[in-house]
């Protein structure tokens, strides 16, 4: 089977886990990655983050390492008939992008032609800013993102921190702890196979 071709939206201060973790895993198996942020261009960095639990009442987030992204945002918006999945990566990058129109759009592509969308942390709040898109799912996020989930129409499923949850062509999960369930769930979405001989 030929690897598929997965769209990945970022922004600044992104997890960095969930970016190099997931590109990094999806790579290794033949899947291309395209990682992206909106208005920046094949060959920029990115700033990333690391949230933590460490006691708090929330979480507490560090610097990450630069991200390098491989595609130009404009090109991929001109070419989203190439993806068959897209992938919205937690962090703080989704609270800004979400309200970027382009962004959007690019989600409501996914959705109405019923492709796989994958989802980790809050991420979901990039599928939240478009209508429609988790109305009617069971979606697990970051639990400060249920009552925006709740809002939008969606079940929110409270996830242990490695779990992931599949709904039809939508998998999510909590957090960047839950990276290998949630990638092992995203490989049977788009029908890879990886068999132990």
């Amino acid at each position: 089977m030929p690897g598929k071709k997965i769209l990945m939206l970022t922004g600044e201060f992104t997890e960095e886990y969930e970016i190099f973790v997931y590109q990094q895993a999806m790579e290794a198996v033949g899947h291309i990655v395209h990682v992206v942020c909106p208005d920046k261009n094949a060959g920029d960095l990115i700033k990333t983050s690391l949230h933590d639990f460490e006691g708090d009442q929330t979480y507490t987030e560090k610097p990450g390492h630069n991200a390098l992204l491989n595609k130009t945002f404009s090109e991929a918006e001109r070419q989203l008939d190439q993806y068959h999945a897209v992938y919205c990566a937690g962090g703080r990058g989704p609270e800004y992008i979400r309200t970027d129109k382009r962004v959007q759009a690019m989600v409501r592509h996914f959705h109405e032609n019923e492709k796989p969308i994958f989802t980790i942390c809050h991420g979901v709040q990039i599928l939240i800013a478009v209508d429609g898109v988790v109305r009617g799912r069971k979606v697990g996020a970051l639990a400060a993102c249920e009552p925006e989930v709740t809002l939008a129409g969606g079940t929110y499923i409270d996830l242990s921190p490695t779990e992931a949850y599949v709904d039809g062509t939508m998998v999510s999960a909590k957090g960047w702890t839950a990276l290998a369930a949630f990638i092992r769930e995203c490989l049977k979405v788009l029908g890879t196979e990886i068999r132990h001989s």
